[in-house]
């Protein structure tokens, strides 16, 4: 995640870093004694400082990782060190805490885990070698702090849940916005330019026919190019207007998915066939939607035939449809070139394709589609290795 793409932020977090270092520097200075102690405190100082500003230069996982354990030392360098101040406990049970504000979770659970491993290394020094001898207040109630310490991993684990699921909520609710403002732009674009640009293609289109069927003429040989060429833009018009203006007054039935992808496993297997692939189709259970059949095959058969495009030759495209968790389930799978996350994130936006002469408003329409249903489309990719979309619809019961 990249926090510092503004000179704003970046400023902020230096101004606060800066304090931070500056009392640590202060804590190191209280002690003026030169021994082993200050030289060890002072390398924890030092090490923990140029984490931290080093970090809005990198921002990778190793940084942060390397912030935590070094932070994690830190504390248990105070801890140990300095063992008639009480307060360093207190400190050891909120470690984990610096990790929530990296908002990663793998590097939260690895520091809660690290934190509760140390604690107990701690407290079995204290048990069996020390003897509360230095830590009589920890030793003394033994049993009230080990609660104490479980509480308070608890209470955090409980702060960074909850963190993470507000988090995941707005990463989603931005995408649907990114999505509904693509469709809306496109769709001013299309009710702008669409029709004024269709009828002068028809006309153009019309004289070429015409010009086409006359046999006096004898240059024609580029005729029927031209006119692929017109009936290719209109296509695409076409395209643009069924974004611009959906029809979300057709009819809409309890359509039962697997006579759906049948009819169009069926229709699309020749065109799978000149391309050396093959269509594997597996329906678990009964589905039944809410949609428009119609709608619903051709978003079928624009994700059937992209899977078969993407797949090498001699490949497979396999089509299943499950019920989970009150959805009906389609996956749609193929063994092509795959996507990166950026080509993924990348997906749905106008005249975006991987296809050499792909428009991406194709995919454009199968979004639309699918929010028109209250349905989910996802996609799972890794280069090299394929492709996997997931449709989700909630599921009718018969």
């Amino acid at each position: 995640m990249k926090e510092f793409h503004e000179r704003l932020h970046k400023k902020y977090y230096y101004l606060i870093i800066s304090f931070i270092i500056l009392l640590m520097t202060a804590g190191l200075m209280i002690d003026n004694q030169i021994d082993m102690g200050f030289v060890i405190h002072g390398t924890m100082v030092f090490i923990i400082s140029t984490c931290l500003l080093l970090y809005p230069l990198y921002e990778n996982a190793y940084i942060r990782y390397m912030t935590v354990i070094s932070s994690t030392g830190f504390f248990y360098t105070l801890f140990f060190l300095y063992p008639e101040t009480w307060s360093d406990f207190v400190l050891l049970c909120f470690i984990p805490a610096f990790s929530i504000l990296f908002f990663d979770k793998w590097l939260f659970y690895f520091s809660l885990v690290l934190n509760v491993l140390f604690i107990g290394i701690t407290f079995s020094y204290i048990v069996w070698m020390d003897k509360g001898v230095l830590y009589p207040y920890i030793y003394k109630d033994l049993t009230g702090n080990i609660v104490n310490f479980i509480a308070s991993q608890i209470l955090l684990y409980f702060i960074f849940h909850l963190t993470d699921l507000r988090m995941q909520k707005q990463r989603v609710y931005y995408e649907q916005v990114q999505q509904a403002e693509r469709m809306k732009t496109t769709g001013q674009l299309a009710a702008a330019v669409a029709h004024e640009i269709r009828n002068p293609l028809t006309v153009v289109k019309g004289f070429l026919q015409y010009y086409a069927e006359d046999e006096t003429l004898k240059t024609k040989q580029n005729f029927p190019l031209m006119i692929n060429e017109l009936d290719t833009a209109e296509h695409v018009i076409s395209q643009f207007l069924s974004i611009s203006k959906p029809d979300r007054e057709g009819r809409v039935q309890n359509v039962d998915v697997e006579i759906v992808l049948k009819d169009v496993t069926e229709l699309l297997s020749m065109y799978g066939l000149l391309n050396d692939n093959s269509l594997q189709l597996h329906v678990e259970k009964e589905c039944l939607v809410s949609a428009n059949s119609i709608e619903l095959k051709q978003l079928f058969i624009n994700l059937i035939k992209n899977a078969i495009e993407a797949s090498p030759e001699t490949g497979s495209v396999s089509i299943t449809a499950d019920q989970e968790k009150g959805n009906a389930v389609i996956r749609i799978s193929d063994n092509g070139r795959g996507m990166s996350d950026e080509e993924i994130r990348s997906l749905g936006t106008p005249f975006y394709s991987l296809k050499s002469k792909g428009t991406g408003l194709g995919l454009m329409i199968c979004y639309n589609i699918v929010e028109k249903y209250n349905g989910e489309i996802n996609f799972q990719s890794e280069s090299g290795k394929g492709t996997t979309v997931t449709l989700l619809f909630p599921l009718i019961h018969a």
